[in-house]
């Protein structure tokens, strides 16, 4: 087994959610040192949800190592993440905006695009990362509160999102959702997350039909368990953390930075004829 990222038992550390990167151990991988850009999004312009940590964190981070200006979306309470991210994509080199919000609220997602591309000059590229997943093994437990919530970050949210966008994307951009494994292969205990990227993997294709004409190209990733603070605060529970993703075939969890270049080449004008795709990163299990 690879010992480049951590493969060991993980401490339980439960978190509340949305949770900190900083305060986890060990803390994951989002490519601020590991990644390696090579000029691929020289000139592009970026928007991120989710971009303070995990996955989506990595994806800013790359976007801007391989020369994308970037603005990343976030819950306030997670700052203390997004300044950080701001820290490193200057030390890039590279303009970063902050647009701290809640994709709860319903009008925030249009208005989180529209100071994105005003603040970045235009908008190239739309990564739609940022979620909610609470575990819950019983249905009937399953309050309207939290199948409200993980709808409308997960899924109704990028709907407005992409609403937005449209008005300043060209032909030539690009669309990137943030599905799962789970879209496909729903676990018991993630009932409504796993309907949400069900979700998302159905948007994907429509979209990908209906903007094919504009040039747009849309499609998502589809991870499978990564170690980020979706998963201490509230994602599993605090019982599965020590053994997280050692299921897989390659029988660790993944780092958000293994996830980065997934992102960069779907963003990027080597994907030119890629659109509609779900594209598995999942340390081995099969999304087909």
């Amino acid at each position: 087994m690879s010992k480049k990222f951590y493969s060991g038992d993980f401490e339980k550390q439960p978190q509340e959610y949305p949770g900190i990167q900083s305060k986890m151990s060990p803390v994951p991988d989002t490519g601020e040192e590991t990644y390696q850009g090579s000029n691929k999004l020289t000139g592009k312009k970026a928007l991120i949800t989710g971009g303070d940590s995990g996955i989506g964190r990595a994806a800013a981070i790359a976007y801007a190592k391989e020369g994308a200006d970037v603005a990343i979306n976030y819950h306030p309470e997670e700052e203390s993440d997004a300044q950080d991210v701001k820290a490193a994509i200057e030390k890039i080199g590279q303009k970063i905006v902050l647009l701290p919000g809640d994709l709860r609220e319903a009008t925030f997602a249009q208005e989180m695009v529209k100071e994105a591309a005003s603040q970045l000059g235009g908008l190239d590229v739309l990564v739609l990362n940022a979620g909610i997943q609470q575990y819950q093994y019983d249905i009937q437990k399953l309050d309207s509160k939290q199948l409200r919530d993980t709808f409308e970050v997960n899924v109704f949210s990028q709907v407005h999102a992409i609403q937005e966008a449209l008005n300043y994307l060209k032909e030539g951009s690009s669309i990137i959702l943030t599905s799962s494994i789970q879209g496909v292969k729903p676990s018991a205990h993630l009932v409504d997350y796993a309907m949400t990227k069900s979700c998302n993997i159905s948007l994907t294709k429509s979209l990908a039909a209906q903007l094919g004409s504009h040039g747009i190209r849309v499609n998502a990733v589809a991870p499978g368990p990564i170690w980020t603070p979706l998963q201490i605060s509230g994602g599993q529970p605090q019982e599965s953390i020590p053994k997280f993703g050692q299921n897989q075939p390659l029988q660790r969890a993944g780092q958000p930075a293994e996830l980065a270049s997934a992102y960069v080449l779907l963003a990027s004008d080597e994907s030119s004829y890629t659109t509609g795709q779900v594209y598995g990163v999942t340390g081995g299990a099969p999304i087909n």
